[in-house]
């Protein structure tokens, strides 16, 4: 374990912060005396209804309050209710702003960039908005986006929620398949797609397969197409494609110079669907509230990364990745949000680098995935760029190594706050959480949200103390918790899915340890979690050793079924030129032994050309399981490369 932190911050920081100022916010109106930050969760726990209260007050959020107690029921979970009464509406507070700062700053691999200012945002959002509303679009429709990470994106889910609709997206590099897995459940009466999108040089089509998937969604009333691999696209193929249905081009949709009003909705009204991986059956349709998304973003982007008007907010993903929807509402502090479109490592490693010098971005979100990339290339960004304005670094998707952190600090920049971070689709938002006031400790997750009671427990929900291992769990309701699934009337597929295993306690499936220093440490998926001779071992803790060897890209793990046990079973993919020889192997080996336990040595280490990912880019344990114990693979259009499945079937290594 580490004697010292990475980067601890400066008194001048620590004063300067929205989270400072928000203790100090609350010693005024509360008198209450918090001196950190452990006081201060452990207050916004001990009185959850009085810390939502003052987070919506500090945040300004723009609602017609009720009369009403701020929680009703809180001791159930689920069936808490978070500001019965209370009416506002999602959009309306990301579009508080109307001045010529930029909201939107679009790059794309191609290297074009476009400027979006507020008032301009604002004026687009009201155009769109009015045409939505004659094409009947109201409170509780689907509007569906299968869109690339471009303006036009976050013009039209902002349209559609100030009417009351339900905005659902999915990147435009799905299948059809993996699009009507996902549409088709529920039944868009609108659907927005671009012609086209770039990525990695190619420039690929979007309307040939927007044409297969609406002909089988008989909901779709209006299609709305983007111009974005050309300026005007022809309509015709989907025209004759969808019969009767509308067609029109986004660019002239709608009604310029329209008054944007803004309808509000009681707070549990339902604003964005999203969906679970689907690697073994269809998604879950997973239904997030307005007013919940609106607080837990508001105080993730405000008290936790400390997000200004001033700032300029970049986290490189697609809109089928929640963390777009996270990214979209640093509207609300009135920052200007970076979007990127297209491969980060296309034409060179340096495209989101050159990007964050040039436009002074102070706070960057990528995945562990990129980081690694970086640093098995041997590339080091700050050899290439001055970054002077960086003051942030967020890592998720997967559990940051510790040798992703020395890379940040060794190859990025020495002094920014890099925290990696976890929570997920399911709860739009995370469990652990940046920490301007405290230091960064190698390999840990800094610590739990506001608000959110995050523990690690055994098998009968005790807590257990740091340095023991067991399931990442959340003791107490919170307002982003998801409203349930659609079509799952009477929630019974909800609480199975997350308090099944331990009732009134959320379960998310993560295994992980509290550390001493008050933050944690994810170890992988609980349902991909080895257990050979009985001890639990988290694949996280392989990866980190693993993907420190020069010789390999990345890998993966499993658990094989062996003579009545279970035999840990490891995947390398290689760079090129790397074979993976008998002295590889004792290396991989060696390295797993010295860093961890014998236990956690492989017995089968297999090279493979590929590993599977999802196309939010989470490499598939359970699916490679599947494959390997001969079970079928139920649902491959939930895969970025379903064909790397190929490699894991039939095996000579692992016959028995």
């Amino acid at each position: 374990m580490s004697t010292a932190p990475l980067w601890t911050p400066s008194a001048e920081r620590v004063s300067a912060s929205n989270l400072s100022r928000f203790i100090d916010c609350l010693r005024a109106r509360r008198d209450l005396a918090l001196n950190d930050y452990a006081a201060l969760h452990a207050w916004s726990l001990q009185h959850a209804d009085s810390f939502w209260f003052e987070l919506a007050h500090f945040a300004d959020i723009k609602a017609d309050w009720a009369d009403a107690p701020v929680l009703r029921d809180g001791d159930r979970m689920p069936g808490a209710e978070w500001f019965p009464g209370a009416q506002l509406n999602f959009a309306e507070n990301l579009l508080r702003f109307r001045d010529d700062q930029p909201a939107l700053i679009a790059y794309t691999e191609r290297g074009t960039r476009r400027s979006i200012s507020y008032r301009q945002l604002h004026a687009e959002v009201g155009r769109v908005a009015a045409g939505l509303k004659t094409a009947g679009v109201g409170p509780g429709d689907r509007v569906a986006g299968f869109l690339p990470n471009a303006p036009e994106a976050v013009i039209a889910m902002l349209a559609a929620t100030s009417l009351g609709a339900i905005w659902s997206s999915c990147s435009p590099d799905f299948g059809i398949a993996g699009v009507l897995d996902r549409f088709g459940q529920i039944a868009p009466t609108v659907l927005i797609t671009a012609d086209g999108y770039y990525y990695a040089g190619k420039t690929h089509d979007s309307l040939a397969p927007m044409a297969a998937v609406v002909a089988q969604l008989p909901s779709v009333r209006t299609i709305i197409v983007v111009g974005y691999v050309t300026e005007t696209p022809d309509l015709a193929p989907l025209q004759s494609a969808t019969g009767e249905r509308s067609v029109m081009h986004f660019a002239s949709f709608g009604t310029a110079g329209a008054k944007l009003n803004f309808t509000r909705l009681p707070f549990n009204h339902p604003l964005f669907i999203m969906y679970s991986s689907g690697t073994t059956g269809k998604p879950k349709c997973i239904v997030h509230g307005a007013g919940g998304t609106l607080l837990q973003h508001a105080k993730e982007h405000l008290l936790h990364v400390d997000l200004r008007r001033s700032d300029r907010l970049f986290f490189f993903t697609t809109c089928g990745w929640m963390m777009w929807n996270w990214l979209a509402s640093g509207l609300v502090a009135g920052a200007t949000l970076m979007l990127y479109d297209g491969s980060p490592l296309h034409p060179d490693p340096g495209v989101l680098w050159r990007m964050a010098e040039s436009e002074h971005i102070t706070i960057f979100g990528t995945s562990p995935k990129y980081l690694a990339s970086l640093d098995k290339a041997g590339y080091a960004p700050r050899e290439h760029f001055a970054l002077p304005a960086l003051r942030t670094v967020i890592s998720t998707g997967s559990p940051l190594a510790p040798d992703g952190f020395d890379f940040v600090y060794r190859a990025i920049k020495s002094d920014v706050l890099l925290s990696s971070i976890s929570g997920g689709t399911d709860i739009i938002s995370s469990f652990c959480m940046v920490n301007p006031l405290g230091p960064v400790w190698r390999g840990e997750l800094q610590c739990a949200g506001l608000g959110m009671a995050v523990d690690v427990v055994d098998e009968q929900c005790r807590s257990l103390p740091p340095g023991e291992r067991g399931e990442l769990v959340c003791r107490q309701s919170f307002p982003s918790l998801p409203l349930g699934f659609w079509g799952d009337d009477d929630g019974s597929r909800y609480r199975a899915a997350y308090f099944a295993r331990f009732p009134g306690v959320w379960h998310h499936g993560d295994y992980a340890e509290r550390t001493v220093h008050g933050g944690f440490v994810i170890l992988g998926r609980s349902d991909a979690v080895l257990n050979p001779g009985g001890v639990r071992i988290g694949t996280a803790e392989i990866y980190r050793q693993v993907e420190t060897l020069p010789e390999i890209l990345e890998s993966l793990c499993i658990g094989q079924q062996w003579q009545d046990d279970v035999r840990v079973v490891l995947f390398v993919r290689l760079r090129e030129h790397a074979q993976l020889d008998d002295a590889l192997r004792q290396k991989i080996r060696d390295t797993i032994r010295r860093n961890t336990t014998p236990r956690h040595v492989p017995a089968v280490i297999v090279a493979v050309p590929d590993i599977p990912r999802t196309i939010s880019g989470k490499i598939v344990e359970l699916a490679v399981r599947n494959i390997v114990h001969g079970k079928p693979v139920t649902n491959t259009d939930a895969l970025a490369n379903p064909e790397a499945l190929a490699h894991f079937r039939d095996r000579p290594e692992l016959a028995g």
